[in-house]
């Protein structure tokens, strides 16, 4: 695996065709929400992957995964039918590690990605991601640290510390990765669904053990400097989730060993 810092390359291969206009039953990119009772922000999220994909050279399906919703969060994907390839996918098991996993699984395109319900990270980060992925790039891991990032909303200072404490916690198991954590991926299909495949964490610290198995791999991979926004509607507790999280990360380095001793057998 080899890690470049992140850049957007010249497109290649561009079939011309934006989101509604495909050719054939499978998208070129296909993204990943999971959602929880989101009926008051997905539909803003929809609508600014609508429009700033309105263009895009590519065709774009979005795979919206119900992690167990009991509001109008369905009734919201029917008004955008009309302007985006939308499929809902249901996953019983909680977790966004779960929800992720059960999306990607679903996938059929050639590039898949995720990113949260509440797009703390603009769209405009799916054109950039496409075009390193078309230009070499194996998986694209989104950076708010990353030069060139910027954090328009930030944080409160306790879920900072808390981050920078688990990105510590974290580098040793993935190396000096400045942001694992950052809601937006994206990875050549095939990877993410190799890849996804074998995950065993479903909550929030699935992304380390995503990363950590694509290092496995000889993958290239790129850090995408983003512009990231907090949400004020979180769901993440900083004490529950913070904590369940730190576990994780435990959990992680325990799978990891297992399946390093399995293929040593």
């Amino acid at each position: 695996m080899s890690i470049t810092a992140g850049r957007v390359r010249p497109d290649e291969g561009r079939s011309g065709r934006g989101p509604g206009l495909r050719s054939s039953s499978v998208a070129d990119l296909e993204v990943v929400i999971p959602v929880l009772n989101e009926e008051l922000r997905l539909g803003a999220t929809l609508d600014e992957i609508a429009v700033a994909l309105a263009d895009a050279p590519f065709s774009v399906s979005v795979v919206v995964v119900d992690n167990g919703c009991t509001d109008g969060t369905a009734d919201v994907l029917e008004r955008f039918r009309d302007r985006l390839d939308l499929r809902l996918v249901s996953c019983s098991e909680r977790g966004k590690g779960a929800a992720v996993r059960r999306g990607v699984l679903e996938t059929r395109a050639a590039v898949v990605a995720y990113c949260d319900a509440d797009l703390s990270t603009p769209p405009s980060a799916l054109l950039d991601g496409m075009q390193m992925v078309r230009g070499g790039h194996d998986a694209v891991i989104g950076s708010r640290r990353a030069i060139g990032a910027s954090i328009e909303v930030p944080q409160s200072l306790l879920r900072q510390v808390g981050s920078r404490a688990f990105n510590r916690v974290a580098t040793t198991i993935v190396g000096p990765m400045p942001d694992t954590q950052c809601g937006f991926k994206m990875l050549d299909g095939a990877l993410a669904r190799r890849v996804f495949g074998t995950m065993r964490l479903q909550g929030y610290a699935f992304d380390v053990e995503l990363i950590a198995r694509i290092q496995r791999t000889d993958a290239v991979v790129a850090e995408l400097p983003v512009s990231w926004s907090n949400d004020a509607g979180s769901r993440f507790n900083v004490v529950s989730d913070g904590w369940r999280s730190f576990r994780d990360l435990m959990t992680v380095r325990r799978v990891l060993n297992e399946t390093e001793a399995v293929a040593r057998a």
